[in-house]
């Protein structure tokens, strides 16, 4: 069996790939996986790290400006387009896939639809709650189309394709409860703990609003505990943050599954990896969206978890120390509360994604 997956961009569409090549090569030993994204990606860096083979093609997004800057950059686009498609056809006669996965990312695009064309079984899963540019062209040549959340299936044209089957998320997420993943992070304080980041590189602004927070919680005598990932502005934060032992400042967190396991809430952005490990294990949480994505998907992700009941949510512009510090304080304050936020997020949750997304791609196959 060969499966080819083709993703990009973003953490968000790398991951659930990922996931399911682990997956398939567990189940199928001698399993063939190629991955494939776009030149100079994160992908590009990502995907080798987790032992997989990746080539790219060269293509680059559309922007939606008719700025001279934009015009030049989407003339690019289409000549690149055009040299995308020769590329990916010659990675398909190279590797001969049996199955070709798109999970987001603009490179998804010439290699599924190429695939498509030649009769091979093909399929997109859309994290995000509303479906990118590339996911809603491909949802009109592929199988099926698999989605994170039900709501999401308003956006399709073809509403029989689609298959809600959640977002895959790392077993790592599930390998601990609460009191085990406080036990191994070492915290014996019987306080709540709040854990806080803004991507893997950190946010100026939230870091700036979230070293307000930290003056307020020692002004407070810190009444929960805190784990904050700083990224690039670790250095600048260390130099003003309250050298007190509650709180836990850090430039990454690189036991993310234990840090979430053992939060009683969680402030974070609202990328859709995020959302659905959120999800998967339950954690109550403050989404401030990121404003500099396309589209503002992740404000639609936030409001997906805000209606269901299971998060606050707080758009940037309105965000200030003070506000992140109250709304943490008075949910940290308030156990009631965020068990009905779990609740919530229980309900919506599919915890298990994977198995769901691979019960869809083994009927691919079996169907040829």
């Amino acid at each position: 069996m060969k499966l080819l997956f083709t993703c990009g961009g973003t953490a968000g569409h790398i991951n659930p790939a990922v996931a399911l090549a682990r997956l398939f090569q567990e189940r199928h030993p001698g399993c063939e996986v190629l991955f494939v994204g776009a030149d100079g990606g994160m992908e590009t860096r990502l995907v080798p790290k987790e032992g997989y083979e990746i080539r790219t093609v060269t293509i680059t997004n559309f922007r939606r400006s008719l700025t001279p800057a934009a015009v030049g950059h989407n003339v690019k686009t289409l000549f690149n387009m055009g040299r995308s498609k020769k590329q990916a056809d010659a990675i398909l006669d190279g590797f001969q896939p049996d199955l070709v996965v798109g999970t987001g990312g603009y490179a998804s695009y010439p290699v599924v639809s190429a695939a498509a064309r030649r009769g091979i079984p093909t399929a997109v899963h859309e994290s995000n709650a509303v479906p990118g540019l590339t996911t809603k062209a491909l949802s009109k040549v592929v199988d099926k189309v698999m989605v994170g959340f039900s709501e999401s299936r308003d956006h399709y044209e073809q509403p029989e394709k689609v298959v809600v089957t959640g977002t895959p998320v790392r077993g790592d997420f599930f390998r601990c409860n609460r009191r085990e993943a406080r036990a191994q992070l070492g915290l014996t304080d019987s306080r709540p703990l709040l854990l806080s980041f803004f991507g893997s590189l950190g946010a100026d602004v939230m870091n700036g609003y979230m070293s307000e927070s930290f003056r307020l919680a020692e002004r407070a005598g810190f009444p929960f505990l805190q784990i904050h990932g700083a990224g690039r502005n670790y250095e600048a934060m260390a130099k003003t943050a309250p050298k007190n032992p509650a709180l836990d400042l850090r430039p990454y967190i690189y036991d993310m599954p234990l840090a979430m396991a053992a939060a009683d809430l969680v402030i974070c952005r609202a990328g859709a990896s995020t959302i659905a490990e959120l999800a998967a294990i339950a954690r109550p949480a403050i989404l401030i969206p990121s404003p500099n994505v396309t589209a503002d998907h992740q404000t639609k992700n936030a409001r997906v978890l805000e209606r269901a009941g299971g998060a606050v949510l707080l758009p940037e512009g309105a965000c200030s120390g003070e506000s992140l510090y109250q709304t943490a304080a008075g949910l940290l304050a308030d156990p009631d509360r965020r068990e009905e936020m779990s609740r919530a997020l229980r309900a919506m949750a599919v915890p298990d994604a994977a198995e769901q997304i691979y019960g869809v791609l083994t009927g691919l196959l079996a169907a040829r």
